[in-house]
C-alpha cells in the first residue's frame, strides 16, 4: 500500500532536464492530434500563403522541422506557473487566421478531415514531472487568451485552470467554475469547495497531492451549466490536461463532468457505483458537492463513492 500521504505519480521523474527536440515534437504532435479531432485539418502559414496539411505535420520523422518558424518559437517570457490565477486578455491581442482558410487545401480542393481516435495513456508517453509541469505552464498561457466563447471571455474575471500536483495519481473534473471560482482563479472555492475540502480530508488526500480541474474554463452567467457549445469548445482543454497528468484515477463530480468525459447520455445515477475507464484511467462517477448543498442526505452516498474509490488506491479509511 502507498503512503497516505503520497498520492502522486512517482515514476519516471529522476529526470529534471529541461524540454529536449524529442519531447517539444511528441507535445506538438499530441497537440496537432486534438486540433485534428476537433476537425481542423489544415493552418495557414501566412495570410498570402499556401495552407500546412496537419497530416503532414504528424507523419514527419521530425514533427517541429516541418513547422514554419512562427510556430515554434513561444514567448517563454508569458509562460507563467500552471496553478496561478491568469486574466484575460483583449480580442485585439489574439490575431486569428480567416475561418475560410481551414478548409481549403492549395488547389481549392475540399479537405477530408483525418480524424484520429486517442490512444491510451502509455508509460512510454508519460513525460518527468518536471517537463509536465512545463508543459501545462504553456497550456494554461493558451487558455487564458481563449476567446472561442465570446460571451463568456467578455464578462470573465479570468479563466480557471485547475489547481494540483501535475504527476497526481487522482483527478477530480469538476463542471463550471462559479463567482468565487472567477473571482480567485481557482477551482472549487466557494461552498461547494469548502465541502469538498471535507470530503477529501475525510479521505486522508491532500489538494497539493491530486489535481482538480473543471469541464470548461470560464464561469457561465448566472452559475448555469455549461451549454453543448461551450462544452465542446473548451472539453478540449481539460483532454490535453488529462493527456499531460495521465492520472491512474479520475471522480468525476456531477452529471456534466460524469457525460462529458465518458461520452455517454447515461443518468449519474447509473453511472455510479462502478468503475469507467477513460484511456486507461479507471473513473468513477459521484455527486457534486453543490448538489450535496441542497440535498444533504446524498452524502452518504458520496462517502460510500469515496470508500470505493480509495479502496481501489491503497487508502485506508475508518468506517
Amino acid at each position: 500500500m502507498p503512503e497516505v500521504g503520497n498520492l502522486s505519480n512517482n515514476q519516471g521523474e529522476t529526470d529534471s532536464s529541461p524540454l529536449n527536440q524529442a519531447h517539444l515534437a511528441k507535445l506538438l504532435e499530441q497537440h496537432l492530434r486534438s486540433l485534428q479531432v476537433a476537425g481542423l485539418t489544415h493552418l495557414p502559414k501566412n495570410l498570402d500563403e499556401s495552407n500546412l496539411d496537419l497530416s503532414q505535420l504528424l507523419t514527419s520523422p521530425d514533427t517541429t522541422a516541418s513547422l514554419p518558424a512562427t510556430a515554434t518559437n513561444p514567448d517563454n517570457s508569458s509562460t507563467k506557473n500552471y496553478a496561478a490565477p491568469q486574466h484575460t486578455r483583449s480580442a485585439n491581442e489574439i490575431n486569428e487566421a480567416p475561418q475560410s482558410n481551414y478548409n481549403e487545401t492549395t488547389n481549392n480542393a475540399p479537405a477530408t478531415p483525418t480524424i484520429i481516435p486517442p490512444t491510451d495513456f502509455s508509460e512510454s508517453n508519460r513525460l518527468p514531472l518536471e517537463q509536465r509541469q512545463a508543459a501545462l505552464n504553456v497550456l494554461q498561457s493558451e487558455i487564458s487568451q481563449c476567446t472561442k466563447c465570446s460571451d463568456l471571455a467578455g464578462q470573465r474575471t479570468q479563466t480557471v485552470f485547475g489547481v494540483g500536483a501535475p504527476n497526481a495519481r487522482l483527478v477530480f473534473v469538476g463542471e463550471a467554475p462559479g463567482a468565487d471560482e472567477d473571482r480567485i482563479g481557482e477551482p472549487f472555492v466557494g461552498e461547494a469547495g469548502k465541502l469538498l475540502d471535507k470530503i477529501l480530508t475525510a479521505c486522508k488526500l491532500e489538494r497539493e497531492n491530486i489535481f482538480i480541474l473543471n469541464t470548461i474554463k470560464c464561469r457561465p452567467p448566472q452559475n448555469r451549466n455549461p451549454s453543448q457549445n461551450e462544452l465542446s469548445n473548451c472539453w478540449g482543454y481539460a483532454e490535453r490536461q488529462l493527456e499531460i497528468i495521465q492520472p491512474e484515477f479520475i471522480c468525476c463530480l456531477g452529471s456534466v463532468a460524469a457525460r462529458t468525459l465518458l461520452k455517454t447520455t447515461q443518468s449519474l445515477g447509473k453511472l455510479r457505483k462502478q468503475f469507467h475507464s477513460y484511456r486507461g484511467s479507471r473513473v468513477l462517477v459521484t455527486y457534486h458537492p453543490a448538489y450535496l448543498l441542497r440535498t444533504p442526505s446524498a452524502k452518504r452516498h458520496v462517502w460510500e463513492d469515496m470508500k470505493m474509490l480509495m479502496k481501489e488506491m491503497g487508502v485506508e479509511l475508518s468506517n
